[in-house]
C-alpha cells in the first residue's frame, strides 16, 4: 500500500526552477558540507570508511590477479554503493538544517527506502556508465599494450610512465575517462539529492541536473574538477583520505543542490 502511494506521488507533476551557479554558491556548499561534517562527524566518517573498504578491495584485486583489467569484477559494487552511501549524507545534512535530532539507524532506514524508489534506477545508470568505462580500458589496454602481463603494481606503473605505448594508454584513456566522467557528472551531480528530496523520476532527475550544468558549465565543471581532484587526493594515501573526503563531498553536494534547485 505505501509503495503504491510513493508511486502515485511520483507520478504527480513538480516543477524545478534551476538558478544559475556561482563560484560564491560553490564556496558556500563547500563550507556547509565541511560544518555539517565536523557537527556529526562519527557518522560521517562510518559512510566515508564503508567507500574506503569498496576501494580497497579494488586495490587488492590489483595484487591478486595481476591484470587490472579483471578487477572490474570485484569493482562492479564501488560505483553501485556510491548512491546510496550518499544519500545517508544527503539526509544527514537536510535534518542538521533544521536542527532535528536523529539517530544513525533514521539515516539507515532513510537509505534503506530508496531501493523502492527512483534512487535504484540512479544507481543502475551509475552502474551501466561504469561498465562502459570499463569495457573502454580493457579496449584501449589491448590496443596499446597488447594485454602483456605485469609483475606487479611497480611494473605495472613503471611501463605505464616510461614506454611510449603507455604514455599512449595513459592519454587515450583519460581522453576517454574524460569524457565519461563529465557525463556521468551532468546528470547525477543533481539528480541524486533531488531524487532524495522530492518526488521525481530518475529521468526527470537527469533532465534537470544536466540543465543545472548547462545553466553554468564553466562553474558546474570545475566544481566537478574539484571533486575530481580531491577524489584522487584522498585515494593516494591508501584510501585513508577517503574516509573524511568522501563525506565532507557528499554533505556539500547537498548544500548545492538546495541552493541551485527550487520548486516553481
Amino acid at each position: 500500500m505505501q509503495a503504491e502511494t510513493e508511486q502515485a506521488q511520483v507520478q504527480q507533476p513538480i516543477r524545478l526552477d534551476v538558478k544559475v551557479a556561482t563560484f560564491d554558491d560553490v564556496k558556500a556548499a563547500f563550507g556547509a558540507g565541511l560544518r555539517d561534517f565536523t557537527r556529526r562527524p562519527m557518522l560521517s566518517m562510518f559512510f566515508g570508511l564503508v567507500y574506503a573498504l569498496f576501494g580497497a578491495l579494488l586495490v587488492a584485486g590489483f595484487a591478486v590477479f595481476d591484470q587490472f583489467w579483471m578487477v572490474v569484477a570485484v569493482g562492479v559494487g564501488f560505483p553501485l554503493v556510491a548512491p546510496f552511501l550518499a544519500a545517508g549524507l544527503y539526509e544527514m545534512s537536510r535534518r542538521l538544517k533544521s536542527t532535528d535530532s536523529f539517530s544513525a539507524t533514521d539515516i539507515f532506514l532513510v537509505i534503506f527506502r530508496q531501493q523502492r524508489r527512483e534512487f535504484g534506477w540512479m544507481a543502475f545508470v551509475v552502474l551501466f556508465v561504469f561498465w562502459i568505462w570499463a569495457y573502454q580500458v580493457r579496449l584501449i589496454f589491448a590496443i596499446t599494450l597488447n594485454f602483456q602481463g605485469f609483475r606487479s603494481l611497480e611494473h605495472l606503473f613503471q611501463n605505464l610512465l616510461t614506454t611510449g605505448d603507455g604514455l599512449v594508454f595513459l592519454a587515450v584513456g583519460s581522453a576517454v575517462g574524460a569524457v565519461l566522467s563529465t557525463i556521468l557528472f551532468s546528470i547525477t551531480v543533481i539528480a541524486m539529492p533531488l531524487l532524495l528530496d522530492k518526488n521525481v523520476d530518475f529521468v526527470t532527475a537527469m533532465i534537470t541536473s544536466v540543465k543545472s550544468v548547462l545553466a553554468s558549465p564553466f562553474v558546474m565543471l570545475c566544481w566537478g574538477a574539484a571533486v575530481g581532484a580531491l577524489a584522487l587526493a584522498a585515494i593516494a594515501p591508501l584510501f585513508v583520505g577517503v574516509i573524511f573526503v568522501f563525506p565532507v563531498l557528499g554533505h556539500a553536494s547537498w548544500h548545492l543542490y538546495e541552493s541551485l534547485i527550487s520548486e516553481k
